[in-house]
């Protein structure tokens, strides 16, 4: 049994260090270069975000006996709206800590190479401490997202990870709920650009997996 956990271990280690290796390939290959529409990269960047915080999850589990909402710190990309005087989307991934029901950058995931937080505000800023890769609208024209798994009712979807590999489209309120809201079907997520572009993603239900369409 131990043998197993161990082997189990190890190959989630080395899928964290193939993603570190993907996400400085596109750093240092694709974006210094501009070779790439800005619409390709965003899409590219998130896909290596969204592995990163299914690798976290494995290694990261949330399972507190003491705590009846525990399943709510599991690790979840958002996306949201910014506010309204300024428009666009932007998403956060993290882990609600402090169970607060947003997210803040204390509670962010980071760019393993950047060291910058995967978060903005609503107000949807540049500073250098976030990621500029949320800002989806500002940053690489994304007028609009849609998801086939949108559970939620206040923003444009999201999908939290169990360390058990399980993958969820919204996180209950009620406490020992922690299976709620449980990924049956294929999610696929749709991008469209201020130019016409279009791109998705799908997370397969069965695996977690994720795969640039």
């Amino acid at each position: 049994m131990c043998e197993k956990l161990n082997s189990k271990k190890s190959y989630f280690l080395f899928e964290i260090i193939f993603v570190i290796l993907l996400i400085s390939y596109f750093s240092y290959s694709l974006l210094p270069k501009n070779t790439q529409p800005e619409f390709k990269v965003a899409i590219d960047r998130l896909v290596l975000y969204l592995n990163q915080t299914r690798l976290q999850a494995f290694i990261d589990d949330k399972y507190d006996l003491s705590n009846p909402k525990w399943f709510r710190k599991r690790w979840t990309l958002k996306f949201f709206n910014c506010s309204e005087n300024v428009g666009g989307i932007y998403y956060s991934i993290y882990s609600d800590t402090n169970m607060a029901g947003h997210p803040n950058a204390d509670e962010s995931l980071k760019d393993p190479l950047t060291k910058k937080y995967i978060y903005s505000s609503n107000s949807c800023e540049e500073n250098n401490s976030n990621s500029e890769y949320v800002l989806l609208t500002k940053k690489f024209g994304i007028k609009n997202i849609s998801m086939t798994c949108n559970s939620t009712t206040s923003s444009i979807g999201q999908l939290s990870f169990g360390s058990d590999g399980k993958v969820y489209s919204r996180l209950s309120t009620d406490e020992n709920d922690d299976s709620s809201y449980l990924l049956n079907e294929d999610c696929t997520i749709k991008f469209i650009s201020n130019k016409g572009d279009i791109s998705g993603i799908k997370v397969y239900a069965n695996t977690g997996f994720i795969e640039k369409l």
